[in-house]
């Protein structure tokens, strides 16, 4: 039995969760996701617990049944209490501003770059430099976040660009004039 698939997954009073054969629908105070779950795997709603079984002891039913739990339990606490990516801007003159649904970042290109926000994910800029992203769904948040972080990545001489909340840059020495 996997350690993590067989560990049931408590509902916590303010979700609601539907299960219709494999495909599975939740909605909580933080927004609404579903998920078809992976094969070789059933979900079932009993006293406000998801039970995940699987249907076969093959290595892929086996495979499948840890993960379809922890994608289970990721949603819960994705509609409970959601996710959030914290970036930073570092450089002179990186700056960040919300516009609708677009993010304007300023990077010290030619251009401005503008970066689309998905359904569900809401960005908010703080200082000019500081975003934050929060969303129910935590594969999503993470996408943008990197997406996001992909325009300029840090790079290792003088540790401009844009990093996550507390990530450590390895720096390194410039060449020497000799």
């Amino acid at each position: 039995m996997s350690r993590i698939g067989k560990i049931p997954i408590v509902i916590p009073a303010k979700v609601k969760v539907e299960v219709k054969g494999r495909a599975v629908a939740m909605e909580g105070p933080k927004g609404k996701l579903s998920l078809e779950l992976p094969p070789h795997t059933i979900a079932a709603v009993a006293d406000s617990k998801i039970v995940v079984t699987r249907a076969g002891e093959n290595a892929e039913a086996r495979a499948m049944h840890g993960l379809s739990r922890a994608l289970l339990n990721n949603m819960v606490k994705g509609v409970s209490e959601g996710y959030v990516k914290k970036l930073e801007l570092h450089g002179v003159g990186f700056k960040a501003a919300v516009q609708g649904k677009v993010v304007n970042l300023s990077l010290g290109y030619s251009h401005p770059l503008n970066y689309s926000i998905p359904e569900q994910i809401k960005v908010t800029v703080e200082e000019n430099t500081k975003l934050t992203i929060e969303g129910p769904d935590k594969q999503l948040v993470g996408r943008v976040a990197s997406e996001i972080r992909s325009f300029y990545p840090p790079e290792p001489y003088k540790a401009k660009g844009v990093r996550y909340a507390g990530e450590k840059i390895v720096r390194k020495e410039g060449k020497t004039v000799q």
